[in-house]
């Protein structure tokens, strides 16, 4: 008895000394609030960085929003100055291979200590054989930059527009 006494004494006293290791906490995976109209549902499957994708297919609208974290983008050196510079990294390269599209001239907002820029784009699907529109939406917060993405068909974008800048100007976290 005195044995097991002995073994257990030993066996706890080296597992003290060994979690003398300090520790220092990390938080991972980013959180944040946007609001969807009740006729749009979650799902996946259009774009695999997206953080949330929503849709309505009978009513034929789609969105996404895709996040980087400031300190993340500081890992890779881009360091932005300001929303504008962003959304203008972001929009040299959105739909780059498209032949017919149209660009409007962004609109900057701020609603509290967050920034928010949106623009009109449209694009020819050949594959589809229509027109798509998208409301593009740029949202810096203290923590985060953000593509707000929704789309639909052109001839549906009077339809869907307010909706798609509600669910833009509701993102905060």
């Amino acid at each position: 008895m005195n044995k097991i006494i002995t073994f257990f004494a030993i066996a706890l006293l080296y597992s003290s000394i060994s979690a003398q290791t300090k520790m220092k906490e990390y938080k991972a995976g980013h959180t944040f609030d946007i609001s969807l109209p009740d006729y749009m549902n979650k799902t996946a499957g259009f774009n695999s960085s997206a953080a949330i994708q929503y849709k309505n297919e009978v009513k034929e609208v789609f969105g996404c929003v895709i996040y980087d974290t400031k300190e993340e983008l500081q890992y890779v050196d881009m360091n932005y100055a300001s929303i504008k510079e962003f959304y203008d990294d972001f929009i040299k390269d959105f739909l780059a291979d498209e032949e017919k599209k149209s660009f409007s001239k962004p609109l900057s907002k701020k609603i509290g200590e967050i920034n928010f820029i949106e623009a009109d784009a449209v694009y020819f699907d050949k594959q589809e054989n229509i027109e798509i529109y998208y409301l593009i939406g740029i949202v810096e917060t203290k923590k985060s930059f953000y593509k707000v993405m929704s789309w639909t068909s052109k001839d549906k974008k009077d339809t869907f527009k307010a909706d798609f800048q509600k669910i833009l100007y509701s993102l905060k976290d």
